[in-house]
């Protein structure tokens, strides 16, 4: 775990990794709108649940984008109940997400120190995986940690590139093999990492979706030879999300869990997004906690997600 932030050294650069709770109540203030205020709103001033107004609810939630399933399994719950009240919707929800989010399992980073730490990152193009990648490698330099990065996405005009210059934005080294096999480049990245004593290996992963069988192959060739060099080094496989893609996630949750064992998931462009309950979703479908949360372009603008302080800020009165 990250115990180094436990340590009273080097505060000023750990703070990077910290968020405020005014800023994440700002940030998630379109979400509050559109997935708690609008359906308490709707619902609170009737004196008693009717199908009428729980149908109605069920498509506000689904609108809201915490998914069809979840929508389903919240209203009906209260259909098969009396004692629960239209004016107590509001907690309802509250500990009804709450509790999704716990048993996601734990939003702390795995880390373990004085080792090798190595963080397979996936996500469809665009999703923001490259630049998360550069935020999270900053944060780690800042942390006073030695970072590595592994160009992999070698399929993709002009990845490597891009990933290169945001490595000296950062200003972390880089394994960068243009046109290669992507596995081969993980490999030369996993035997450097290893050689020159890096605590931490970020590796930059495919994310076309046009032909499946393909992208799944290769994500799986990857994590063969990760299983092969350093299999206890492995300490998240992340599924980078766009926070605006909304139910759209869960079909790409789907896909990229076929194809890896995804332990956790990031969450970008949540700054000013309405669909942040895209992360009650997955959470409840997939049974993967969020971990990492963008707020914006910043390289600094990566932070840790909390889901005590994520609930609070949701349904903080105003």
């Amino acid at each position: 775990m990250f115990n180094f932030f436990k340590k009273n050294a080097d505060k000023e650069k750990k703070s990077f990794w910290n968020f405020s709770f005014e800023g994440l109540k700002n940030t998630l203030s379109n979400t509050t709108q559109n997935l708690v205020d609008n359906v308490v709103s709707s619902v609170c001033e009737e004196d008693e649940f009717d199908d009428f107004i729980l149908d109605d609810m069920e498509d506000m939630l689904i609108k809201a984008d915490v998914g069809v399933n979840l929508a389903s399994s919240i209203t009906d719950k209260l259909r098969k109940q009396t004692k629960i009240k239209p004016s107590q919707i509001k907690e309802f929800l509250k500990n009804e997400f709450s509790e999704i989010l716990k048993t996601a399992g734990s939003n702390e980073l795995n880390y373990d120190e004085d080792k090798l730490n190595i963080y397979f990152v996936t996500g469809v193009n665009g999703a923001g995986k490259t630049t998360l990648i550069a935020k999270l490698a900053n944060n780690f330099r800042l942390s006073g940690k030695k970072v590595l990065l592994a160009a992999a996405d070698t399929f993709r005009a002009a990845a490597e590139e891009q990933l290169d210059i945001w490595a000296k934005r950062a200003q972390v080294d880089i394994v960068r093999k243009d046109g290669i096999d992507p596995a081969a480049v993980v490999f030369d990245a996993i035997k450097k990492a290893q050689s020159e004593n890096y605590d931490v290996l970020i590796i930059d992963t495919a994310g076309r979706l046009q032909n499946k069988h393909n992208l799944m192959q290769e994500l799986n060739k990857i994590k063969s030879v990760i299983d092969k060099l350093a299999p206890s080094a492995l300490k998240e496989s992340i599924l980078v999300l766009d926070a605006n893609t909304g139910q759209n996630g869960l079909s790409q949750a789907k896909l990229f869990s076929e194809a890896v064992n995804l332990t956790s998931v990031a969450l970008t462009k949540l700054d000013g997004s309405a669909k942040g309950g895209i992360i009650i979703a997955i959470a409840k479908e997939f049974k993967l906690p969020v971990k990492l949360i963008g707020v914006g372009e910043k390289l600094e603008d990566l932070k840790l997600f909390n889901s005590d302080d994520f609930i609070n800020a949701l349904f903080l009165k105003k």
